[in-house]
């Protein structure tokens, strides 16, 4: 029996020490060591690492000429929900190991019981260790849809879990969660350092030897970021966060690491009673409805990633009743906000400095896009004048400081978007006219250059 080791780890980055220190110095953090027994026994070899043909080991660990490396497609299965298709790349590759995080209660195990139910062609093994197999079977019943193919396995050891993927022998294997896990090849907890990344690594070994893919769903810390260490984001290929406020019914699914395909792509989810529904056209859901137009309210065409969205964007504009006015501001930068109120106010002569002002995006969206400032300062220039734009025109620039409207990337999408939902004049900077051919859209192309020249057409 090997020597039995004890070392510190740090609980928020994994960084092994030696002994106990108050403040950890990788990420800073204080109080964060605890104690952990680690046995390493060389003689012994983890169940994941018996799949596959080892027959060719000893040629692959020689150094090949890069010439003389064979390129293979990569295979994809193609999911049956369209959103998750599209954050990995077309489908999930074999042989992958996918790190799915997010706030407690977004519905992460709703999400991925609902697609392992949707796939009747494959079959599916579902590990839990936080419910039971009757919980995860009322689940099933609320999304209703029956699978024969879908297999439930309430285990925590991974030595378990691996005798139970050698009878079923799946096509798909999904972990909930990998904070739940323990090895027997680490004497520690379940959800410390050590094992987290332990049965990470065996759930990579064995990914790689069979083919078969692995979702690993993985919590968060009160900070946001994913828990355990962060070779745990460097062991897996993808990693996809799902986020979205607990008191709207949107979700969003983002690509924060991906080896076989791009980081800009981002699923969009709707939670109803019945599970999650992806949305394919979120830009109608997220503009409101009204009966008559109302002053503050303007739409902006924005980009999540590689993916067009119109949004709406509300402001109120209102007389300070205390000394100091109000700055209130919800899905976008205050301090942009500022910025664009000082622009205001130098360059065209508005009294911002004795007025409250608050702003929104409908929806509960989280909005990073500079190219929505132009839409923000007409929502705020409509409520300060107390007049309602158009409902038909929607606006794209970023502000500069000298107010003048700045370039914006991937013009082409947005106006299309704009043009498919049936709006009939969008506005944009006169920098992006270069290489636009405004016969392709049947909607209104409006060149702006300064702030001043969308007052004068609007108000």
């Amino acid at each position: 029996m090997a020597k039995t080791k004890t070392a510190y780890f740090c609980q928020q980055c994994g960084f092994e020490s030696p002994k106990w220190n108050g403040k950890c110095s990788s990420c800073g953090a204080w109080n964060s060591f605890v104690e952990e027994v680690v046995q390493r026994d060389d003689k012994t070899k983890p169940e994941a690492m018996n799949w596959g043909d080892d027959s060719n080991e000893k040629e692959k660990r020689k150094a090949h000429k890069l010439d003389e490396v064979v390129t293979l497609n990569e295979t994809r299965m193609t999911a049956p929900d369209s959103e998750l298709n599209r954050v990995l790349g077309g489908g999930l590759v074999q042989g992958s190991v996918i790190l799915v995080a997010g706030d407690p209660g977004i519905g992460k195990s709703t999400l991925f019981l609902q697609v392992a139910l949707q796939w009747k062609n494959i079959t599916t093994l579902y590990v839990s260790g936080e419910e039971s197999e009757q919980q995860i079977k009322m689940r099933a019943e609320r999304v209703g849809i029956k699978n024969n193919n879908l297999y439930l396995l309430t285990a925590t050891d991974t030595a378990t879990l691996f005798q139970e993927v050698k009878k079923v022998r799946p096509h798909l294997l999904i972990i909930d969660s990998i904070q739940t896990l323990e090895s027997a090849y680490v004497d520690s907890a379940a959800g410390s350092v050590s094992q987290v990344r332990e049965c990470a690594a065996e759930l990579q070994r064995f990914a790689k030897a069979s083919g078969i893919p692995v979702i690993i769903i993985g919590h968060i810390t009160k900070e946001g970021s994913i828990a355990g260490p962060k070779v745990l984001e460097h062991i897996v290929d993808t990693v996809l966060q799902f986020e979205g406020d607990r008191h709207y019914a949107y979700r969003i699914l983002r690509t924060l690491k991906n080896r076989f395909g791009s980081t800009s792509e981002l699923g969009i989810y709707e939670m109803v009673a019945s599970g999650m529904r992806p949305v394919s056209n979120p830009s109608e859901l997220l503009l409101s409805q009204h009966d008559e137009p109302l002053s503050g309210i303007a739409i902006a065409a924005t980009m999540e990633g590689m993916r067009p969205l119109m949004i709406e964007v509300q402001a109120l504009v209102a007389q300070a009743v205390y000394g100091t006015p109000q700055r209130t501001v919800s899905g976008l930068d205050l301090r942009r906000i500022q910025l664009i109120l000082a622009v205001l106010e130098k360059r065209g002569g508005f009294h911002f400095g004795a007025k409250d002002v608050f702003v929104n995006i409908a929806g509960g969206l989280k909005i990073e896009d500079p190219s929505v400032e132009l839409a923000l300062v007409c929502a705020l220039l409509s409520s300060y004048e107390d007049k309602a734009l158009p409902s038909n025109i929607c606006l794209v620039g970023e502000i500069g400081l000298s107010g003048e409207i700045r370039a914006v990337n991937r013009i082409d999408q947005r106006i299309a978007e704009a043009d498919k939902l049936g709006l009939d004049v969008i506005f944009i900077p006169k920098a992006n006219a270069k290489g636009l051919d405004k016969k392709n859209y049947k909607i209104e192309i409006k060149m702006v250059n300064k702030v001043e020249d969308v007052y004068k057409m609007l108000f």
